[in-house]
């Protein structure tokens, strides 16, 4: 697995990067061995890109609080940098590549890292889910060639640009997520990735309230497909073959007779918390033993086999490596303590995503099962109904904890009495009471928007008081 750093290697020379950003040769022999957009994350030898807080009318998200990267260019100095990229001028002892906009700068670099690339490249989107695709198609591919991935969520206008510039030229795979807030913003990052396999994971009502209807949802994911060339290949859930229109090729996968990547559940192992799955591709079946539980895992590794078998990698070696990988911190990943075993969902939610989890822990074998939810944003109108609809699918828990304003529409006598308790903020659950001192063995799934507890860190704290116990 690639990282950002090339240890004693360089990952741009100077006069690479004047090159791409269109500027004139200065003549400097110098390179740099990464490349960075937040002066804390600088280490020795990187670029750093001093980025404005406002990213322009292209781009609507950005999470920039209005800092300007020109204010840091000191500090990325101390902490390393051998280089900066700036827009306007700064009193700070490096070589500078002198730019009108460095967010242009910053694409401009990253499209030269994928154009010097020779290997495959991989671009992922999808409602919910792709964080942990990108992880686990990274680990497969890791396992046969070298791999190079974008890191955490580094999904949108900068992330993906930054994982392009960070890619070594003798990648023979890259691996990017690509993802969106509001209409418009695949499709760009799609043309900038040029991926050879373009992949939608899932179409689920996620930031629904940035748009129409879940049709126009579909209509947005499916503009990964905008930077495939000729010969590129678009992988799909099977149900979303039809909505393509154009002649190109697709592999499918899902659960039915017609996918590509045919996939079954063949068994759960409830205290392990394992899934054992077997795929069937051209009559070949490759069976594992999948970390976590519910279908939407399994479909999810079905789309890595279908990535695995769209670059021409081995496909046996593939199911080995899903059989041994883990699932992302916040994504479903499973924390046994004791008699406790923690489902830290706790990254996102949508209602799809929430109804595959709440399935999961009702066919938990523990004694007792907990769920601790949060609202779910961007829900635009039909919030209120989805927030309602969760509260059946709760029916034969033990205890249900919902955070958040989007559940004041919960109704008092749809659960038994004491089941339901709700809280306006996560810091005002009582985690003392949240684990059974009977010794009986409990499950408790953290999942809501992340907002709710995946910024304030609710499952350390609450990992850190079990552990303490």
């Amino acid at each position: 697995m690639s990282s950002k750093k090339q240890t004693n290697n360089t990952l741009w020379s100077w006069p690479e990067l004047e090159q791409a950003c269109g500027l004139a040769t200065s003549g400097l022999k110098t390179g740099v061995s990464g490349v960075s957009i937040d002066s804390r994350s600088v280490t020795e030898g990187d670029l750093f890109i001093a980025l404005s807080g406002d990213p322009g009318p292209r781009f609507k998200s950005s999470g920039s609080q209005g800092l300007d990267g020109h204010d840091f260019a000191d500090a990325a100095a101390k902490n390393g940098a051998s280089g900066l990229m700036i827009s306007k001028p700064v009193d700070v002892d490096l070589p500078q590549l002198q730019v009108s906009d460095t967010l242009d700068g910053l694409w401009q670099i990253g499209a030269a890292g994928r154009a010097r690339m020779t290997g495959k490249v991989v671009a992922i989107t999808g409602s919910s889910g792709k964080t942990t695709l990108r992880q686990w198609t990274q680990e497969v591919l890791s396992a046969q060639a070298q791999t190079h991935a974008s890191i955490g969520s580094f999904n949108n206008h900068w992330g993906v640009p930054l994982s392009l510039a960070r890619m070594p030229r003798e990648s023979d795979y890259g691996v990017f997520e690509v993802g969106m807030n509001h209409p418009g913003e695949i499709s760009p990052l799609a043309k900038l990735v040029k991926p050879d396999v373009a992949v939608v994971l899932n179409v689920l009502p996620a930031h629904i309230g940035q748009f129409n209807n879940l049709a126009h949802i579909k209509a947005e994911k499916l503009t990964i497909a905008d930077g495939l060339g000729p010969d590129g290949v678009l992988v799909l859930p099977d149900e979303l073959v039809g909505d393509i229109s154009e002649s190109r090729e697709i592999i499918s996968f899902g659960f039915g007779e017609r996918a590509t990547v045919r996939g079954q559940i063949v068994g759960v192992d409830q205290a392990r918390g394992y899934t054992s799955v077997e795929a069937t591709v051209n009559e070949t079946t490759y069976a594992f033993s999948l970390a976590g539980k519910g279908e939407h895992r399994v479909l999810t590794s079905l789309a890595a086999l279908s990535i695995a078998y769209s670059l021409g990698a081995d496909l046996h070696d593939a199911s080995v490596s899903l059989g041994q990988i883990t699932t992302p911190k916040g994504r479903g990943n499973q924390i046994e303590i004791g008699n406790t075993i923690l489902v830290d969902d706790s990254y996102n939610a949508n209602p799809v995503s929430m109804s595959y989890a709440l399935q999961a822990l009702l066919s938990s074998s523990a004694d007792t099962k907990v769920a601790i939810l949060g609202e779910m944003f961007e829900l635009g109108d039909g919030g209120a109904d989805a927030h309602l609809a969760l509260q059946l699918q709760c029916a034969g828990l033990d205890r249900v904890i919902t955070v958040g304003s989007g559940f004041d529409v919960w109704q008092a006598n749809v659960l038994p009495s004491g089941v339901w308790q709700h809280y306006e903020n996560a810091d005002d659950i009582p985690i003392d009471e949240l684990v059974a001192t009977d010794g009986n063995r409990t499950e408790l799934l953290i999942k809501g928007s992340n907002k709710v507890f995946w910024v304030n860190g609710f499952v350390d704290k609450l990992e850190h008081w079990l552990r303490d116990q």
